[in-house]
C-alpha cells in the first residue's frame, strides 16, 4: 500500500513540477515552439506550412564562407 502511495506521490510531484515550469507559456508560444526544427529547412518549412496550415519562421540561409572545407588537421 505504501508503494502505490509513494507512486501517486511521485505522479503528482510530476505533474506540479510541469505545472510549475510551463505556467507562463501560452497556446501561441507553445505552437511557435513546436514549428522550431523546421525553421532552418525552407521546404521543410513549406511542406510543414501546407501540412498543418501554420505559418513557419523560416530562418535566412546562411552562406558559406570561403575559408569553410580547408581545414588540415
Amino acid at each position: 500500500m505504501i508503494e502505490v502511495m509513494l507512486n501517486m506521490a511521485g505522479v503528482a510531484f510530476l505533474w506540479f513540477a510541469i505545472e510549475y515550469c510551463l505556467r507562463h507559456q501560452t497556446a501561441e508560444s507553445l505552437d511557435d515552439a513546436s514549428l522550431i526544427p523546421f525553421a532552418d529547412d525552407p521546404e521543410v518549412a513549406r511542406r510543414v506550412e501546407l501540412a498543418t496550415g501554420k505559418t513557419v519562421k523560416t530562418l535566412p540561409p546562411q552562406e558559406a564562407k570561403a575559408d569553410w572545407g580547408t581545414l588540415d588537421i
